[in-house]
């Protein structure tokens, strides 16, 4: 697949929002925004997308698919088949999930609480599946490369081979050094979009409301309330 048929795969299942205020995974702000889980439902799509990571990766002798949990699983195990039928021969799918830490009751009460400490882990026995193999690692949406790049650390820290990073959309100007030097960096579809700090948001200033049916609009707003 080019540039041009992704973008009208994103555009016929309604992936593409423009003209709104956008909160990002990042924090920061935008006017526009992919929406990778309108794609997720259209399984011939979203099938079609992963062959088309998994071409750019087929010569790279993958053996495990890696993905950041939630919205990446379906990515990784979506790719890891394609590329299992390319090569004739199985290429494991994984993938990673945030780590969560017991923190004291911020009530002062004796219950169980937990939160994120934004970093990614690999449980459930998927860290013997890494060690010593080569390691592709499958995003939806970059923005700021955050999260892939934790994911392609904690692969490393186990022992995995990286072999490159393949991703639906990247937006803005992600560079290898953003997600951890991976050796190869591939997106199918590159989308220039602005995006600045809430500080000095162009929409906050001009009281523009806040979308919050994508991104962290609702979490943005939530905060805001407290």
């Amino acid at each position: 697949m080019n540039e041009q048929e992704v973008l009208q795969v994103l555009g016929k299942v309604g992936a593409v929002i423009a003209d709104s205020h956008i909160v990002y995974t990042s924090g920061k702000h935008g006017t526009a925004y992919v929406n990778k889980d309108a794609v997720y439902p259209h399984t011939a799509e979203t099938s079609r997308l992963c062959r088309a990571i998994a071409e750019r990766f087929a010569d790279d002798n993958v053996q495990v698919v890696i993905a950041p949990a939630i919205g990446g699983v379906k990515l990784s195990d979506r790719v890891a088949e394609h590329l299992s039928e390319m090569t004739n021969r199985e290429v494991l799918a994984i993938y990673a999930e945030k780590e969560v830490v017991a923190i004291p009751d911020p009530e002062g009460h004796d219950r169980p609480c937990f939160a994120e400490t934004g970093n990614f882990v690999i449980k459930r026995g998927y860290d013997k599946l890494i060690a010593g193999k080569n390691v592709l690692v499958v995003e939806d949406v970059l923005t700021t490369g955050g999260s892939a790049k934790k994911v392609v650390e904690a692969t490393r820290a186990i022992g995995g081979n990286v072999v490159g990073l393949g991703v639906l959309c990247k937006r803005g100007g992600i560079t290898l050094q953003d997600v951890a030097n991976v050796p190869k960096l591939t997106s199918l579809v590159d989308v220039k979009l602005d995006a600045w700090d809430e500080e000095t948001c162009p929409l906050c200033e001009q009281n523009v409301p806040v979308n919050t049916d994508v991104g962290k609009g609702r979490e943005f707003i939530t905060r805001k309330q407290a």
